[in-house]
């Protein structure tokens, strides 16, 4: 079984968004629902389980869950629901080669999808997953390059 691409995963509900931050908690943290809501401060798991199988949670709720699975994806939903990128907001530091080739892999994806797309080989939602991460992709890297001048202050442990 492949491993799967996390930076390259979009809801396409808010039950999926989720579903996916639960499955990114478990993969990559080993948290189980339980161990969610306890990071969460919620005394019951299963009003977890509730939002997940209704695709229904308290606003309020949003940012505590996502802190405790550690990924963003109904914020992200949220977000392309209403038309809008997220994008992480760039530091100012030097981008490395790796970072650059995620850049040209991902661009070389999303016109792969859109040529899909156009030709009927692909579905609408993979080929708008495929373009927002592109242009979520590109806009840090635009971010990060307006940024380099003034990097951001490290506010590290300050007992080094």
């Amino acid at each position: 079984m492949s491993r799967r691409n996390w930076k390259r995963t979009q809801p396409n509900s808010l039950r999926n968004a989720l579903e996916l931050c639960k499955d990114y908690a478990r993969e990559k943290h080993n948290l189980s629902v339980e161990r969610i809501a306890e990071r969460m401060g919620e005394a019951d798991h299963w009003t977890l389980y509730k939002w997940m199988q209704t695709g229904r949670i308290p606003a309020v709720a949003i940012p505590a869950y996502e802190a405790a699975c550690g990924i963003d994806f109904v914020t992200r939903w949220l977000a392309g629901t209403s038309g809008k990128l997220l994008i992480a907001v760039p530091s100012g530091r030097k981008a490395n080669a790796k970072d650059v080739s995620t850049l040209q892999e991902n661009l070389h994806s999303t016109v792969s999808a859109l040529m899909d797309f156009y030709s009927g080989k692909a579905e609408v939602e993979a080929t708008l997953a495929a373009v927002n991460n592109a242009l979520e992709n590109l806009a840090w890297h635009r971010g990060n390059v307006e940024q380099h001048n003034q990097p951001q202050l490290d506010l590290g442990d300050s007992n080094d």
